[in-house]
């Protein structure tokens, strides 16, 4: 099969390289995929730059998200599996199998079959974007009734954030930097879009909490404030977040910056937040599984949309990489075929 691999860490056009491989078969519990479009993160290019690095054994084929159809399954696999279109989730963690690549092999419980008629793009844009949003949203308990900042919600996080927050029953008000992403925002559906860049970005998040979008109380909290933050930038809005959450609020980060922040102790400890700290590789499987299974069911409800795509062949991974690198704004997929 064909391959982008790499087996050192460095730039993308030092390290990565297209190349014929032997195709993998699946082992007991596992199941072969035959990849019709495999998604990129930021992740990615930090594993494989050596910003995050992982150990690679003999070569490192990139990308945990991916979608497409099983072709064959290992010992103790139903074969009624074959043929299933399937979306995949931390393909490449701790396994060189990742979905940069005409087939993958992994775990039987990574690769979720697909509601129908969702398309393999859909299928290959969630994986680490939309399992992070909900580990996010749904670690301190249920959203319904509550209202939640997404910060950045034209990014792939804060779009599925978003999403899934309607689907359980939030209200949603998130920050952006300019139009064109306070449009992707919007039309995720949230209630809210405010540009943190403007005078007044506090004022109106505070005014959408306490009042709510038609006038009726907002938080559910009933003091005038957010109730959970879901943020991509911490050191930068914290400040911000702590000005406009309720007293006993979680702040939930799921990126870190070049710089840690300067942590404002006596504020924090003001409003008894909570602050919760999320890498997807730390959290146990049967988190993530029951995590698979709730955004499959959003999908399966028609909740969760595509961000505006990019795509590249298998043999420009490099530029694709590249991309993402330089923050593309929407998805960037690798079409393998």
């Amino acid at each position: 099969m064909r391959a982008a691999l790499y087996d050192r860490c460095g730039s993308a056009r030092e390290v990565l390289r297209i190349e014929d491989i032997e195709r993998p078969e699946p082992g007991p519990g596992e199941v072969r995929i035959k990849i019709e479009a495999s998604g990129i993160n930021p992740t990615d290019w930090k594993s494989r730059s050596g910003a995050t690095p992982r150990p690679i054994e003999g070569f490192q084929i990139p990308h945990h998200d991916g979608a497409g159809v099983i072709d064959a399954v290992g010992e103790g696999v139903d074969q009624s599996r074959v043929g299933q279109q399937v979306w995949t989730w931390l393909a490449a963690a701790g396994r060189p199998w990742g979905t940069a690549a005409e087939w993958t092999v992994v775990p039987e419980q990574q690769a979720v079959p697909l509601p129908d008629g969702i398309s393999a793009e859909l299928g290959a844009s969630l994986g680490v974007p939309a399992m992070t949003a909900h580990h996010c949203l749904f670690a301190d308990g249920p959203v319904g009734g509550k209202t939640i900042l997404v910060a950045g919600g034209a990014g792939a996080v804060g779009h599925f954030a978003i999403e899934l927050a309607r689907h359980a029953g939030a209200r949603v008000v998130t920050t952006v930097s300019g139009p064109e992403k306070g449009k992707l925002a919007a039309d995720a559906g949230a209630d809210l879009v405010v540009n943190y860049r403007e005078p007044g970005a506090a004022d109106q998040i505070r005014r959408f909490a306490s009042e709510g979008g038609d006038g009726a109380a907002g938080s559910a909290a009933g003091q005038g404030g957010v109730d959970r933050v879901i943020e991509l930038a911490l050191g930068a809005n914290l400040r911000l977040d702590l000005d406009v959450i309720t007293p006993h609020a979680q702040i939930v980060t799921y990126a870190a910056g070049p710089q840690d922040p300067v942590l404002p102790v006596r504020a924090c400890m003001a409003a008894n937040v909570l602050l919760r700290f999320v890498l997807l590789y730390g959290i146990p499987r049967p988190v993530l599984q029951q995590a698979a299974r709730d955004i499959t069911a959003a999908l399966a409800d028609g909740a969760l949309t595509e961000l505006p795509v990019t795509r590249f062949s298998l043999e420009e991974t490099v530029a694709a990489q590249e991309a993402v690198e330089a923050g593309a704004l929407g998805k960037v997929l690798v079409i393998p075929g």
